[in-house]
């Protein structure tokens, strides 16, 4: 019987699929102040957020660059087990994906050249003007989503949103708020936020569904993160602010 019994669990064993040593995570490498390269070394948020994650799981983490427009895709398709570039949970993601709890809680943001805030203060004033976002990004679909986006002009990037409003080619971005801030102390072109964000989005690592095991183990190391400050220490770092907590806590 203890013979069967081993071989039983042997078999078993053999039929479970093997836990990775690796974690390949998908970021676009272009989202300041999340995921980003400077002198030739992929840096920001989210490098540290997954780098942190992996050392409590032990395992190593590869992470993987491609357009934003196509992480989702290569989620889908295996090629990456997560992806980190502040994906927020949405009804339609959530009923295809399996998410982490939220680790960021931002909000959507208006940016326009300076000097034009005082005559578009937030998403109402947008009716009528040319708007860039990043294409496939949860902003897309929130301009999408309001009542009066047919009277909006949305233009969908890859990249340049700032430079081009800046230079009047738009006439607002949308964004995240904190990237938002940020964009603007760090860019040379006049840039100014107009009104405030208009919409809390929770943003989480999605895994797909043949992978709820490692979502488990990623979701723990998550909790503990909050719980030891580590999560917030990363934040402040990177954002001179703590948005790992809901806006309204």
């Amino acid at each position: 019987m203890l013979k069967a019994l081993t071989l039983a669990t042997a078999l078993g064993a053999l039929a479970a699929p093997a836990m990775a040593d690796t974690l390949r995570v998908g970021m676009s490498g272009g989202y300041f102040p999340f995921t980003f390269t400077r002198d030739d070394t992929l840096q920001g948020f989210e490098v540290d957020f997954l780098n942190e994650v992996g050392a409590r799981l032990g395992m190593d983490v590869s992470f993987v660059t491609m357009s934003f427009s196509g992480l989702i895709g290569a989620l889908d398709a295996g090629r990456i087990d997560t992806v980190a570039n502040q994906i927020t949970i949405t009804p339609e993601r959530e009923a295809k994906f399996l998410f982490t709890q939220p680790y960021v809680y931002d909000g959507a943001q208006v940016v326009v050249r300076s000097g034009n805030e005082d005559e578009i203060t937030g998403p109402e004033s947008l009716k009528g003007r040319s708007v860039a976002v990043s294409l496939g990004s949860n902003f897309e679909q929130l301009l999408r989503a309001l009542p009066y986006a047919d009277e909006i002009d949305i233009r969908t990037y890859e990249s340049n949103i700032e430079q081009d409003t800046a230079l009047g080619r738009v006439d607002a971005f949308v964004m995240d708020r904190v990237s938002s801030a940020q964009v603007i102390a760090e860019s040379p072109l006049p840039l100014a936020l107009a009104g405030q964000p208009f919409s809390e989005i929770r943003n989480a690592l999605p895994f797909r569904q043949d992978a709820e095991a490692l979502r488990d183990r990623v979701d723990e190391a998550i909790t503990a993160m909050k719980a030891d400050g580590t999560l917030s220490a990363i934040s402040e770092k990177w954002l001179d602010a703590d948005v790992t907590q809901p806006l309204d806590d």
